[in-house]
């Protein structure tokens, strides 16, 4: 199966949050542990970067009219109606928090 590289970048991140090993990971979500382990030595080698995730995407961690972004114990909500300025202003925040 071939897989966008913003679903290579979505299943990543979870693997990096999950704190498991990347071939345990693969197996225990389906993947191919071979390719799997090869993207996540394209990301040591920085091959991976920013990506855009499509909206379609986003919907399923949409959350009663916000989206929820978790990172440890950090848990960040942000409504669905927010503006341009604000996203922004949330987001140079996150850097300093994370």
């Amino acid at each position: 199966m071939q897989y966008s590289k913003e679903e290579k970048a979505m299943w990543l991140e979870d693997w990096r949050q999950s704190g498991k090993k990347a071939w345990s990971y693969a197996r225990e979500n389906g993947l191919i542990p071979q390719t799997f382990v090869s993207w996540t030595k394209r990301i040591k080698e920085g091959e991976t970067g920013l990506v855009e995730v499509p909206t379609q995407m986003v919907l399923p961690l949409q959350h009663e009219g916000e989206i929820l972004i978790e990172k440890g114990e950090v848990k960040i909500h942000i409504p669905l109606g927010i503006g341009g300025s604000e996203l922004r202003a949330v987001m140079e925040g996150l850097g300093a928090v994370l």
